[in-house]
């Protein structure tokens, strides 16, 4: 080697060992976590998950004592909970331990496992809007949302509440979202969704060309956030067989397709590059993901979408919104009240939202 080689060789070795140095001090990235419905498994899911994951700051966004609660059933230390008020609190978190968010919304008296109240529903949307602008303020990265009871916050009276039928609504109109999208992501299966709380009845007249390419474009930038190079959707139709050359509704040829040359133009002058294919039976376009023969498919509406996902990987699915100026990544179960105050919930699918929020954020 000569000593030209040499000094390159050496700058290259100090060059990354500079950039192994700037890693290690870069901190864990910082999650805000809503933590549910505070009569369901949400706050014991979200202290387990938070004790359990590595490599991330957690802060939940819930009442103390009903963690504290959550946190004696999943036997996780008491200790490990620290109440924080502030950036500057969060930043000296300590590994291991667990932020409390000091502003959350308090309840009044323990809630009633398995039966919630109007305090309960006015609660979680309370702590879904504080965990929210925890994101918008900079103090976290990105925001995961524990499972709530759409029945309980819209019933609760509180304001606002009454419209309430989702996070992903709720979090699109709080946000000012041009377009949002629903999406399902696991090992086996990324999914984005046309429609989402709708009853089945209003899905054929809400499918429309500018919502099918709103959903396949979104989907296509979340495999590329996964790393999914040029990724392959694949759009499904809405009606048996593909609508059988109109003999079973002419959807796919009039609403579908339309849509689907619509993403591509999008996905031309935006990126990523993509392979889009459909309509598609439904069937068919699940099973060839589930295969590793798709990387992604775009759904008609919220069950064609659940059904594959929550049978190919339930408990490990994350929910993710698209198209926020945030990440907003969710588990993929509901409140689970039949199962609350046991301590046997169980915590992966949110120990999975938590780990993609923090990947995700990191991307942006």
């Amino acid at each position: 080697m000569t000593s030209g080689e040499r000094r390159s060789a050496a700058g290259s070795t100090a060059a990354r060992a500079a950039r192994a140095r700037s890693r290690r001090a870069e901190p864990p990235p910082v999650v805000a976590i809503s933590v549910g419905c505070p009569s369901g498994v949400g706050p014991e899911v979200a202290v387990a998950g938070a004790a359990s994951v590595a490599g991330v700051r957690c802060v939940l966004v819930g009442d103390e004592a009903t963690l504290r609660r959550a946190a004696r059933l999943v036997r996780v230390a008491a200790r490990r909970l620290v109440v924080v008020d502030g950036r500057a609190a969060v930043d000296r978190l300590a590994p291991g331990e667990i932020g409390l968010w000091a502003g959350s919304t308090r309840l009044s008296r323990p809630s009633a496992f398995g039966r919630p109240e109007a305090e309960d529903g006015a609660a979680q949307l309370a702590w879904i809007d504080e965990a929210t602008d925890l994101v918008r303020g900079g103090v976290a990265a990105a925001l995961v949302t524990g499972p709530a009871s759409k029945h309980a916050i819209a019933t609760s009276g509180a304001p606002g509440s009454a419209d309430f039928l989702g996070h992903t609504e709720h979090l699109g109109r709080r946000l000012r979202a041009r377009e949002v999208t629903m999406a399902f992501a696991s090992g086996k299966l990324v999914t984005a969704l046309v429609t989402t709380h709708l009853p089945l009845r209003e899905v054929p007249d809400a499918v429309s060309p500018r919502e099918v390419a709103r959903a396949a474009v979104w989907l296509a930038r979340l495999l590329a956030a996964l790393g999914r190079e040029a990724p392959r959707v694949a759009v499904a139709a809405l009606n048996p067989h593909a609508g059988e050359g109109g003999l079973l509704g002419d959807e796919e040829r009039a609403r579908i397709a339309p849509g689907i040359r619509l993403a591509a133009r999008r996905l031309a002058r935006s990126g990523p590059a993509a392979e889009l294919s459909g309509p598609v039976g439904a069937e068919t376009a699940f099973r060839l993901a589930a295969s590793g023969a798709l990387d992604g498919v775009v759904a008609m509406y919220h069950d064609q979408a659940t059904i594959p996902c929550k049978l190919l990987g339930f408990g490990e699915a994350v929910n993710v919104t698209l198209g926020l100026p945030i990440v907003r990544t969710s588990v993929d179960h509901g409140t689970a009240y039949d199962r609350a105050g046991t301590g046997g919930a169980d915590a992966r699918g949110m120990r999975e939202a938590i780990a993609l929020a923090a990947r995700l954020a990191a991307a942006r």
